[in-house]
């Protein structure tokens, strides 16, 4: 068994440099607005090859999850978790849940990113949004009963 690794692309290098800085970009088509993850030559709607990376919101919900109780790498002590989030900008990201996991279902839970220290540079990783940051509800609309 070892550690995991990241694999490097030419075009994986600025995604990289900017998790390291604590403030994660993604490809986003100067054409379509489409933001592209993981980073690639050509833009998977329109093929447009003009992109400018941009800072991401770190605000999302989890779509899916699962807890792992086998070790597949000495650096992912068991258990532990890993989650697919979909980002208020679009693309789905693969990360794990840190601090407090839900009692209950996590499937449409709001997290934020936070950034982990590893042997190597930084991860994103995911936390459940506190109640402060959720978007407030829409206000409730009087009903008239009298008539």
């Amino acid at each position: 068994m070892g550690n995991s690794s990241r694999t490097l692309s030419m075009y994986d290098v600025p995604l990289w440099e900017s998790i390291n800085a604590g403030s994660m970009r993604l490809q986003c088509c100067s054409n379509c607005g489409l933001f592209r993850y993981p980073p690639a030559p050509v833009c998977a709607a329109c093929l447009a090859e003009e992109v400018e990376w941009r800072e991401l919101s770190g605000r999302g919900t989890i779509l899916s999850w699962v807890v792992f109780h086998r070790r597949y790498f000495d650096d992912h002590p068991v258990p532990y978790n890993a989650i697919a989030v979909q980002l208020e900008e679009g693309p789905i990201m693969v990360s794990n849940l840190v601090g407090p996991v839900p009692d209950t279902d996590w499937i449409g839970r709001a997290v934020r990113m936070v950034y982990e220290r590893v042997t190597d540079g930084m991860l994103p990783r995911f936390e459940l949004a506190s109640v402060v940051e959720s978007p407030p509800l829409p206000a409730a609309t009087p009903i008239n009963l009298r008539k």
